[in-house]
């Protein structure tokens, strides 16, 4: 269960609301987006037919290696790690090569063995170049011919259909699966792009998508007004207030605030057909860590944040604070007997009332626990948020072109 409050005043008239209603169920209708249809799709079944038929126990994998970047790799990688704490996962681990980094790369490379991996390559457009690099050299590597079995049982690729990988893919008579091409990749992390690997380290992906589904129909029942008004009034005072900061208390959540903030950047950073230059900027902060730092600056800082809380009821660990006196720090024995959960929580609380208290704009999404579902519906969540706030912003939600400019002048500077 996942409850969400806004603790500051916001106000739309109903016509507002029902056309922001009215403006994604067009772009589900259309097909201008795809990320709506997802938590309905057949990927999970065709997955599980995979997974049956390659036997991956028998096999002996060990290592689900993604190899992608951006869209390709941050949502998994986010869920895994507010997930892995579960039962759920079956004793693989996930392995990413993201970055083009050497010393990143090299420390991959440490203890992964060939025969216990099994690797997935993943870019929508099946040309990405660090991914396309990073493959070039595991291949080397591991001195692996792509006509040869080896090849054939160990990788399968993730693209859109039609595309230069989903073409290799046939030729090499590699598994291919494909994201729908109006899925785009900040968005794909429920189709076969997280599905895949999620399902590879045993997480109940059904449950997953179960989660997002249940807010998508209540959204589009029209029963979610106060997601509306939250992305009306985030997109109303965008340019006195442009930065939106996701407090999440919890390590778990420092990969999910990353894929947030390329799912804000890259969605709503835009120039609108006059020109204009808008977006909201998104920030990800770790509680109570960021207690002891971006805290200052909320506090006394420009009033230009507004504020997203993220608390978890239970983290399902009771780990108690001993009752134990230290010599001259006897003003910190309030706490013991207590856990630590309930120390994270009431730190929680305790800043989110402090931050109110400057007049800043706050608003709280409290998780009943970190499992599929829960999580699932919080990835449907913000991805609704963010459709919603382009709307109001009035730019294409969907594109890039600010990323695309950038991939081309690195092709012209290889080309000199």
């Amino acid at each position: 269960m996942i409850k969400r409050e806004l603790c500051f005043e916001t106000q739309a008239d109903e016509m507002t609301i029902a056309e922001a209603y009215d403006a994604l169920f067009a772009e589900m209708e259309s097909g201008k987006a795809g990320y709506y249809l997802l938590p309905e799709s057949d990927m999970v079944s065709r997955i599980d037919a995979f997974i049956d038929t390659y036997d991956f126990d028998a096999r002996g994998i060990r290592n689900i290696v993604v190899i992608g970047i951006g869209g390709s790799s941050l949502g998994t990688r986010a869920i895994d790690t507010l997930l892995r704490h579960t039962s759920s996962r079956n004793g693989r681990r996930l392995v990413f090569f993201e970055n083009v980094d050497p010393l990143e790369i090299s420390d991959n490379l440490a203890d992964l063995r060939f025969e216990e991996s099994f690797f997935i390559m993943i870019s929508k457009s099946g040309s990405t170049i660090e991914t396309t690099s990073h493959v070039k050299f595991l291949l080397a590597h591991f001195e692996v011919s792509i006509d040869s079995e080896r090849f054939r049982e160990h990788f399968a690729f993730i693209t859109d259909a039609d595309s230069p990988l989903d073409q290799f893919g046939k030729d090499a008579e590699v598994p291919v699966f494909h994201i729908p091409h109006n899925v785009g990749g900040r968005f794909s992390v429920l189709s076969a792009v997280g599905l895949l690997p999620l399902r590879l380290l045993g997480y109940d992906t059904r449950a997953l998508l179960a989660g997002a589904g249940a807010l998508k129909n209540s959204f589009f029942e029209r029963k979610e007004d106060l997601l509306v008004l939250k992305a009306h009034h985030y997109a109303k005072h965008h340019k006195e207030v442009p930065i939106n900061v996701l407090f999440s208390y919890g390590s778990s959540f420092r990969d999910f605030n990353a894929w947030y903030v390329q799912l804000w950047g890259e969605s709503l950073g835009k120039k609108r057909s006059d020109g204009t230059h808008v977006g909201l900027t998104p920030v990800g902060i770790i509680g109570s860590i960021d207690q002891h730092s971006f805290l200052q600056l909320l506090i006394e800082g420009p009033r230009d944040k507004t504020v997203t809380m993220i608390k978890v009821d239970d983290f399902e660990k009771e780990i108690e604070i001993p009752d134990i006196s230290l010599p001259h720090i006897e003003k910190t024995d309030y706490i013991n007997g207590h856990t630590f959960q309930e120390l994270l929580n009431a730190q929680c609380d305790a800043t989110m009332e402090s931050i109110m208290q400057q007049g800043i704009s706050v608003d709280e999404i409290e998780m009943g626990r970190l499992d599929e579902y829960n999580v699932g519906y919080l990835i449907m969540y913000y991805e609704l948020l963010t459709s919603l706030c382009g709307h109001f912003l009035g730019v294409n939600t969907y594109d890039q072109p600010g990323v695309e400019l950038g991939k081309q002048i690195l092709k012209e500077k290889f080309a000199r």
